[in-house]
């Protein structure tokens, strides 16, 4: 009788630590889950919450911007989301999907159109209007985090460094100096403690980043000018813009001899005949020294094979976050995607460890 009674009390205790984990970890599992393999996601969205999406505008004083707002039953949190340079803005799918996911775990999920960033251009105007979305984020009335991808992260990084009661802030393939990218992209170059990394680089993102770059540009008509030339080759790179190329002015040849440069040593002192506004934005816009400055905690992400911003740069926030720091290095993706699974299975478990721990901390409770 009395081993029976033991073994009844073991398996009652078993299944309370069973019904514990799941209710502590099981909303970590099924996101983590069902953001890693989509198609998973049929089967896990019935242990969500609804959540539906609005088309809104925000008030004048938070910048009068255009936002969607996916809103779940019963909020647990709110969160801003930054979108890197993209033309869909905040309607990329892999963001919407991503915002809508958010949702579905108890989140208030506002992810506004950054018109400069949805054109592939940084002016450092993105700064103030990340402030503006994280202030009226905030007004909601929840407590509130922050995340930015790729471009978008240094705006969002140097916004929630002026909101100290942020619950979590979020770096996903983002960068540390601006001319630290400017130099991967057209040399292939990154470096970190010492150590120095090469990769081959897509001579499209030259391009991209001249669409970048092109908007510091303080004359009108250079700026215009570095503008179509971008246009045109993010449509076609073999197209032939050298008319467009031989009516640049001082800055615009400046500008467009740093983007087609291949050579490591030559950097920084083509960066430094860039215009002296293209110099002060590129500061003003790298977000390295603010990011002492943020109290909450920061959750840092970064694909190793990300061939758009290194992930050096993430290496580098982590080491100026300090204890806040969480950080994750994905090495089964790169920027158009994943590796093939077999080879990399290993990997792929580790990875899917680090998603799983990142989603845990971002996730309210």
């Amino acid at each position: 009788m009395r081993s029976r009674r033991a073994a009844l009390v073991a398996v009652a205790l078993a299944l309370m630590a069973t019904v514990a984990l799941a209710l502590r970890f099981g909303p970590t599992l099924s996101f983590s889950l069902a953001l890693a393999a989509p198609a998973t996601e049929p089967w896990l969205s019935p242990l969500w919450e609804p959540a539906l999406r609005e088309d809104i505008t925000l008030p004048g004083q938070f910048a009068g911007l255009r936002a969607d707002l996916y809103r779940p039953a019963r909020a647990r949190g709110a969160l801003l989301l930054v979108h890197g340079l993209s033309r869909a803005g905040r309607r990329q799918p892999d963001l919407a999907r991503l915002a809508h996911l958010l949702a579905g775990q108890g989140m208030l999920v506002l992810v506004p159109q950054f018109e400069g960033l949805a054109a592939f251009r940084l002016s450092g105007h993105e700064i103030d209007e990340v402030r503006s979305a994280l202030a009226y984020t905030i007004s909601l009335g929840a407590t509130a985090s922050i995340a930015g991808f790729s471009f978008g992260a240094g705006p969002a990084l140097l916004a929630a460094a002026d909101f100290p009661g942020l619950r979590v802030v979020g770096s996903f393939g983002g960068y540390a100096d601006l001319s630290h990218v400017i130099a991967y992209v057209t040399t292939g170059t990154h470096h970190f403690e010492g150590r120095r990394y090469v990769q081959v680089q897509e001579e499209y993102n030259r391009w991209k980043l001249l669409a970048l770059v092109g908007g510091f540009v303080q004359d009108t008509g250079g700026r215009r000018q570095l503008e179509e030339l971008a246009r045109r080759k993010l449509a076609n790179p073999s197209d032939d813009t050298r008319e467009v190329e031989a009516a640049l002015g001082p800055e615009g040849h400046a500008v467009l001899a740093l983007v087609l440069n291949r050579r490591e040593d030559a950097v920084a002192g083509l960066l430094a005949q860039l215009p002296p506004g293209a110099r002060e934005t590129l500061d003003r816009l790298s977000p390295l020294p603010a990011v002492a400055r943020i109290r909450a905690r920061l959750l840092i992400a970064h694909g190793t094979a990300d061939d758009s911003i290194p992930f050096t740069e993430s290496l580098e926030l982590a080491r100026a976050g300090g204890p806040q720091a969480h950080l994750g290095l994905f090495r089964t993706f790169h920027h158009t995607g994943p590796h093939p699974l077999w080879p990399a299975i290993t990997e792929r478990t580790r990875d899917g460890w680090t998603l799983v721990r990142l989603a845990d901390t971002l996730l309210p409770r």
